[in-house]
C-alpha cells in the first residue's frame, strides 16, 4: 500500500508570535533621562552657561549637579584626495589654547549659533578659519568630550572636493593652516604632537574606517 504523506501540523500561536518577533526591525531604544527638580543658572557668558541642578536620576538616586551648557560645536574633517585617495592630505590649524597653556595642532572646529543647523555651522566655519569650502560633506561621528561635567555634543563632519579662498577668522583668533597627509597626522598622534580630543577622535576614527575598505 502507498504511505500516507504526512501534513504538516499548523504553527502554534506561540512559535508564529516567536517568528514575528524575530522579524521586527529593531528600533534604538529611547534614552533614559533624569527628573530635573530644579536648574538655576550660576553663571553666563558669551560662550556657555553654569547651571546648578537638583534631580532625580533615571535609577531613582537624588543628586546635584554643576553643569556647562553648551549650544554645540561642530569638528571639520577636510580631505584632499586629489593627490592619494588612501593618504589624502588633511586641513590642520595651530592655535593658541590658554585653557591648554600652549598651542595646539587641531582640526577646524567651532560652535554652533543658537539654531543653527549642524551642516550649515560645519560649512561657515571651514570657511571662515580656512578659507576652504567643500562639494561633499558628510557626517562621521558625533560625541560627548567630557560629560561629567560639559553638556557640549560634538558633531564631526567629513568635508571632501575642497576649493581654496581668503579666510576671514574672527579678531581674537590667530591660526596658522598646514595641509598634512592622514599618515603624518596618525605618527603626530603616537608622538604625542596632538593632543586636542576633537583631532584624535576624528582622525583615527576615519583611519580605521579606511583600513577596513582596504580589507574588503
Amino acid at each position: 500500500m502507498p504511505k500516507k504523506q504526512k501534513t504538516a501540523k499548523p504553527a502554534s500561536k506561540t512559535s508564529q508570535s516567536v517568528r514575528a518577533a524575530k522579524s521586527k526591525p529593531k528600533t534604538a531604544a529611547a534614552p533614559e533621562r533624569a527628573r530635573i527638580l530644579s536648574s538655576v543658572v550660576t553663571y553666563e557668558g558669551p560662550l556657555f552657561r553654569v547651571h546648578h541642578d537638583k534631580l532625580i536620576e533615571p535609577g531613582g538616586k537624588p543628586s546635584e549637579r554643576d553643569v556647562i551648557r553648551h549650544n554645540g560645536s561642530v569638528v571639520i574633517l577636510a580631505l584632499d584626495k586629489s593627490k592619494n585617495k588612501k593618504d589624502p592630505w588633511i586641513v590642520v590649524e595651530r592655535q593658541y589654547r590658554h585653557a591648554a597653556n600652549q598651542y595646539l595642532w587641531e582640526l577646524p572646529a567651532g560652535k554652533l549659533d543658537p539654531g543653527e543647523e549642524p551642516l550649515a555651522g560645519a560649512q561657515r566655519e571651514l570657511e571662515e578659519e580656512t578659507g576652504y569650502r567643500a562639494k561633499k560633506w558628510k557626517p562621521l561621528v558625533e560625541y560627548y568630550a567630557s560629560p561629567g561635567f560639559l553638556g557640549e555634543s560634538m558633531k564631526v563632519f567629513l568635508a571632501e572636493g575642497l576649493i581654496p579662498g581668503d579666510a576671514h577668522p574672527e579678531e581674537d583668533e590667530e591660526i596658522e593652516l598646514r595641509l598634512v597627509k592622514l599618515s603624518d597626522a596618525v605618527k603626530m598622534i603616537e608622538r604625542g604632537a596632538i593632543l586636542d580630543g576633537k583631532t584624535l577622535t576624528s582622525v583615527l576614527l576615519y583611519t580605521r574606517m579606511l583600513a577596513k575598505k582596504k580589507r574588503k
